[in-house]
């Protein structure tokens, strides 16, 4: 049996009615996380630039080659978020399905003809842009999975039957990510579905059974189902001298930058172990060490607190928000980012094995940037239209 939707007819709002519904204070918070992430890539950029000779580095040349394409990136992103949250949710509820299709095709076309860069194939080359479908798929999962389970009441929620969909929805893309291999990604794929579970009020023993089947699988994954250099990076998280000059090399640099940081930090564009490049992929998975470095304890505590604010608020949205599907968009989004934040820093700081996984609005790089901050407007336009009713009926 199909599900009709039907949208109240209080969804037709003008545009200023929406603009005044805007969630100010999270825009702001994003806003300073970008700006920071410019300020931070042009510091990182010295060295690269230092290195191609250009005069005048520190003041000009500095923009290329991150903080420059950042900036590209973030008016695009701009873009996207605006649209995103000024459209009518409709939209959204309507294709959500359709959107999730599109991206799961994506990360199937990289099994086929994907870009491989660093030993692993996970890019889509489209000539003048790499997009990474396995960052879109994770937006595209919380739109499938609330609209999904909207609807649902206690007793449908409890029905086993009620979750071989979503455990295909769930399935399919995590295989294949873990495949490319993009264990980080992977592993966010799966938290964010266990937390969207849990929300929406699965029942408590399948979350046990869950713990004891991924315990009793884990030799298995452990020997068949993980590459070398996976095992070495968690033989180095358990034992940080272990192969300190291979597998151990990054995170030992990395802890030696933000401890070489102390209170304050050594000052702006003063950053020694990343301009000497000691520190591989600062630009990326690794920019906290050049923030951590540069503006010391001070500084990456105020970036947690900015990080810890925009959870907040997006925390706040999803109690505040009257419909399910509104609900379940904010909460599975602001999953998706705590995970994002969490794990990069606690990787950074040596507390978990390195794993691919990006600090949001700050790495450098379009498909994360561009699936954030498309899932930001999404939470927006779910904000704007928190008092609208949405309902679905048999048909």
């Amino acid at each position: 049996m199909t599900r009709q939707v039907r949208v109240s007819q209080s969804q037709n709002m003008t545009f200023r009615e929406r603009l005044r519904l805007f969630g100010w204070p999270l825009f702001a918070l994003m806003a300073l996380i970008l700006a920071l992430s410019v300020i931070t890539l042009f510091s990182a950029g010295t060295k690269a630039c230092a290195d191609a000779g250009t005069p005048n580095c520190i003041v000009f040349g500095a923009w290329r080659p991150y903080a420059l394409s950042q900036i590209f990136k973030i008016l695009i992103g701009l873009c996207v978020f605006f649209f995103a949250a000024f459209s009518d949710i409709k939209l959204w509820l309507k294709s959500a399905f359709a959107i999730y299709g599109v991206a799961l095709l994506l990360v199937i076309l990289v099994t086929f003809m994907g870009h491989t860069g660093m030993g692993a194939q996970r890019w889509l080359n489209l000539g003048f842009f790499h997009v990474q479908p396995s960052e879109l798929i994770k937006i595209a999962l919380i739109l499938g999975l609330a609209r999904y389970f909207a609807w649902m009441n206690t007793t449908e929620i409890e029905r086993p039957k009620n979750y071989w969909i979503p455990a295909l929805l769930i399935g399919v893309p995590f295989v294949m990510i873990v495949a490319q291999p993009d264990l980080g990604t992977a592993l966010s794929l799966l938290l964010i579905s266990l937390g969207f579970f849990y929300i929406i009020g699965a029942p408590k023993k399948w979350f046990a059974i869950a713990g004891v089947l991924a315990i009793l699988a884990a030799p298995a994954v452990w020997f068949v189902g993980m590459h070398d250099y996976q095992r070495d990076r968690i033989l180095t998280f358990v034992n940080p001298e272990h192969d300190i000059k291979g597998a151990g090399y990054q995170i030992n640099q990395a802890k030696i930058a933000v401890g070489s940081g102390g209170l304050i930090g050594k000052g702006y564009l003063n950053g020694t172990q990343s301009h000497l490049s000691f520190i591989p992929e600062k630009q990326t998975d690794f920019i906290f060490t050049v923030f951590g470095e540069e503006l010391g304890f001070v500084g990456g505590f105020i970036l947690i607190l900015l990080y810890s604010a925009m959870t907040a608020i997006l925390f706040w949205y999803s109690k505040t928000t009257r419909n399910r599907f509104g609900q379940l968009v904010i909460f599975g989004f602001m999953l998706n980012f705590f995970i994002y934040y969490f794990i990069n820093i606690a990787m950074v700081l040596g507390l978990m094995p390195t794993v691919g996984v990006p600090l949001p609005l700050m790495s450098f790089g379009g498909s994360s940037l561009l699936s954030l901050m498309f899932g930001l407007g999404l939470v927006q336009n779910a904000h704007i239209h928190k008092d609208n009713q949405l309902s679905a009926q048999g048909g």
